[in-house]
């Protein structure tokens, strides 16, 4: 199961728990000493913004796939806040550019040492910023890919793991993207979610009522979990979707959304006899949406156009720091996985 890093940043004493947190997240990707110091280089200009322009947030440590589905996993580094935003995002990036009286080199340093750096911020709602690093060849180029996709996983209570996890693999013209929810939380969740991913990825080739179906052999012995597969067939341009248990889709189609529903059930536990599958039309303005049950039913699709083209990681971090607050505090483990296609700007 997967480490999942999860550190609040409302006093300095926190930049340091942040640099540990990627430090111990380069080591388990085996990052070599180079790429693990620029990996707590960004977590602690981050963490640090976070307390200087931010009014404290959260910056989050995950171990991802690459948006374009190459390479082994990479650490990936979110900070998120609620706070005042910035009006010039671009000018954000020059160095001597500071809002707080600092030498300003933070926010372009990160950008020069990570294999990805993006950056979201709207007056009035916050900012977040998303870094990639991973070894050497994990930043080379190669095939253009037709789609990316991203996420995040939020840990109830600040644990070590998560009981949810999403995955996402490219077999010829199809794109798969699962995100599971193992029963409950803590490592047994965690152990009947990542065997989910796992199993993803030897059964790539299949539809989604097929992988399911599977799923549900391989997850019988586990607490369970309620999973959702959404596959892109790229020939076809064609959407296929189904799912089980207390996960769900969305599907942005020009200016709305469509509900993705998942049917009653547990994968490993209590699987439906009949599981259809939904089919829709897939095209250059469609966005996926998977989430858990994690984040709430009525959560609010993203509007700022900026998102439409964004990494999906950056979509999904924005989409769940905007359905959370104090009044509505996280009950469960949340993840939320995002499929869009690539811009005709970006490999």
């Amino acid at each position: 199961m997967a480490r999942v890093w999860d550190v609040p940043v409302h006093d300095s004493t926190r930049v340091r728990d942040a640099r540990v947190a990627a430090e111990e997240a380069a080591a388990l990707v085996g990052l070599d000493s180079s790429r693990t110091a620029a990996a707590a280089l960004v977590a602690t200009e981050l963490s640090t913004n976070l307390l200087k322009h931010g009014r404290g947030g959260q910056l989050r440590v995950d171990l991802v796939a690459p948006p374009a589905g190459r390479g082994g996993l990479v650490v990936q580094l979110t900070a998120v806040d609620h706070g005042p935003g910035m009006a010039d995002v671009p000018a954000a990036f020059g160095d001597g550019f500071s809002t707080a009286g600092s030498l300003g080199a933070g926010l372009g340093t990160c950008r020069r040492v990570a294999d990805d750096f993006h950056l979201h911020s709207v007056p009035g709602r916050g900012t977040v910023a998303l870094a990639r690093l991973g070894a050497a060849a994990a930043s080379d180029g190669g095939e253009p890919v037709p789609a990316r996709a991203g996420g995040v996983n939020v840990p109830f209570a600040g644990a070590e793991c998560s009981g949810d996890a999403w995955t996402w693999i490219r077999a010829g013209d199809r794109l798969t993207l699962m995100l599971a929810d193992g029963l409950g939380h803590g490592p047994e969740a965690a152990r009947a979610s990542t065997a989910a991913v796992d199993e993803v990825h030897r059964a790539a080739e299949l539809p989604p009522g097929e992988i399911l179906r599977r799923l549900d052999g391989v997850l019988r012995g586990t607490r369970g979990a309620a999973v959702a597969v959404a596959q892109v067939d790229l020939r076809a341009e064609r959407l296929r979707f189904a799912g089980i248990g207390n996960v769900a889709g969305r599907l942005r189609e020009g200016d709305s959304w469509r509900h993705l529903l998942s049917r009653p059930g547990i994968v490993g536990v209590h699987r439906p006899a009949h599981l259809p599958e939904t089919v829709v039309p897939w095209a250059a303005d469609r966005l996926l949406v998977l989430h858990s049950d994690g984040l709430p039913s009525r959560w609010v699709p993203p509007v700022h156009p900026l998102l439409t083209a964004a990494d999906p990681a950056v979509t999904a971090a924005v989409i769940v720091r905007d359905a959370s607050s104090s009044a509505r505090p996280v009950r469960d483990d949340t993840a939320v996985a995002v499929l869009s296609p690539t811009p005709p700007d970006r490999p």
